[in-house]
């Protein structure tokens, strides 16, 4: 939902969603709108439960992936590394880093880039809040050359236990943003205060006015 309202607001942002190779739905309103136009095959595609399953999905394998972890305060890439290797042993992370909060400079931006290409990972997970890491993302997918990247959002935080994640029976229920928004009133009351109001808005006039969206690509 949060992606989805910044991208209404920013032509940047939309440009971002719309360019990316894949878009799922992270969040169960999401998945409740679908089913309510007909789209009952769509299921959610929870970004922390996403990673994990492709980390047990890497391991056991001849040509298993090598990951890199982009993101987080400091330390928290190198720990969540630890972690899925403690987790799925076996497992190739070969790199991890924690940028720093501001503006890189040209210099500290092309140090990433090479060594994320020197590490050779196939997939670069990118642990930045929304639309960072779709800005970041965008804008080095042509420089890497080869890995994927992929945007999970707080799921670093939430499997190196930063940060609580919801039980399941509240992420099912479509109020994990008031869960989290309790967790951390600071960082996402703005975000939640004004997009969740709006998000309804938009729905309800949408239902009303009988228009369906446009299918979507692929």
């Amino acid at each position: 939902m949060h992606g989805g309202m910044e991208s209404r607001g920013d032509a940047d942002i939309r440009r971002f969603h719309n360019e990316a190779g894949m878009v799922v739905p992270d969040g169960m309103p999401l998945v409740w709108m679908n089913h309510y136009y007909g789209r009952r095959h769509v299921t959610r595609c929870y970004g922390p439960d996403l990673f994990l399953a492709v980390m047990k999905d890497s391991v056991g394998k001849d040509a298993g992936f090598k990951h890199f972890f982009y993101g987080g305060a400091e330390g928290v890439p190198e720990l969540l590394g630890e972690r899925m290797q403690e987790r799925f042993p076996g497992l190739n992370v070969v790199g991890a880093y924690s940028p720093p909060f501001r503006e890189l400079s040209p210099e500290e931006d092309e140090h990433i880039i090479q060594m994320i290409r020197n590490s050779e990972a196939d997939i670069v997970w990118v642990g930045l809040s929304t639309p960072k890491q779709e800005r970041w993302m965008s804008e080095h997918v042509n420089k890497l050359s080869r890995p994927v990247l992929v945007g999970v959002g707080a799921a670093f935080d939430f499997h190196t236990g930063r940060v609580v994640q919801a039980p399941k029976f509240i992420q099912k229920s479509g109020l994990e943003w008031l869960f989290r928004m309790l967790m951390e009133p600071k960082r996402l009351w703005k975000r939640y205060s004004k997009n969740v109001p709006l998000f309804l808005l938009l729905i309800l006039r949408q239902m009303a006015s009988g228009r369906r969206p446009p299918h979507p690509r692929g």
